[in-house]
């Protein structure tokens, strides 16, 4: 499966302007491209102010990517701030090339920032199939917790965070995408966003790509890029097939907290 990862700067709170810069950016993937990854909050930066930036499930835009996604073959995720009822969300959108799509609201809102007071949180982990693969896309904070993540059963091939993760934690950032890849033995995914927002936080980036052993596909890149790389499923089914670390994993049972 081909990947293109998009790192690009977020205009703070300025929906027009990021929409139109990521519109063109998706016009410009490689031909034969199967999955296009876009950063956490890609229409605003990670913002506390929802009010001011929030689509609906019926906007325009969702149905752009929609389009988009038809015309140029690929699917497409990322996460936008959605307002359902009175509820507002950081929402991942995963869209297949037909246009369907699921979504997955973040489960671990991230309360240094004060996000739980502002957003409601999601419940349940999304599992997508898509070209034979199956793909288990998570948002930012959800990284630093591996039971959520936890590969029980082999259940995905995929592991995907779509992240807001600025500079001063970025050594974390590459730390627990080894781990997660190590710990999983599946090919793990970290698009980040780059530049700086209206909280004066910066961002170089580091989006990469890791292997089940914990070697990098694509190294931490810094700066606007879109990276391309080639994964290839039955590499990694034959190495799990070899060392059988995840037939030896304790089964742990994630309850839900009450909130």
């Amino acid at each position: 499966m081909k990947l293109a990862l998009i790192q690009a700067p977020l205009v703070w709170e300025d929906v027009p302007q990021n929409t139109a810069f990521f519109l063109k950016q998706l016009n410009q993937i490689e031909p034969e491209t199967d999955l296009v990854v876009l950063p956490e909050m890609f229409t605003s930066g990670f913002t506390m102010n929802p009010e001011r930036v929030f689509m609906t499930m019926q906007d325009k835009f969702i149905e752009e990517l929609q389009s988009r996604c038809k015309s140029l073959d690929f699917a497409l995720t990322g996460s936008i701030v959605i307002k359902e009822g009175e509820q507002y969300y950081n929402r991942l959108f995963f869209i297949w090339p037909t246009g369907e799509f699921k979504t997955y609201d973040k489960r671990h809102l991230f309360s240094l920032a004060g996000e739980e007071k502002v957003y409601a949180p999601g419940k349940e982990r999304l599992l997508v199939h898509y070209k034979g693969w199956n793909i288990c896309p998570l948002v930012c904070y959800d990284l630093r917790f591996p039971a959520f993540a936890r590969n029980v059963g082999e259940v995905y091939d995929l592991l995907l965070y779509v992240a807001s993760w600025p500079d001063q934690r970025i050594y974390a950032w590459d730390s627990l995408l080894k781990a997660r890849a190590i710990e999983n033995m599946s090919y793990v995914v970290g698009v980040n966003r780059c530049g700086e927002d209206q909280n004066d936080n910066q961002y170089t980036g580091h989006s990469q790509v890791i292997d089940y052993m914990g070697q990098y596909v694509i190294a931490p890149q810094e700066g606007i890029t879109i990276q391309y790389c080639t994964l290839d499923k039955a590499v990694q089914d034959k190495a799990r097939n070899r060392f059988a670390f995840l037939k030896d994993a304790d089964h742990i049972e994630v309850k839900e907290k009450e909130r």
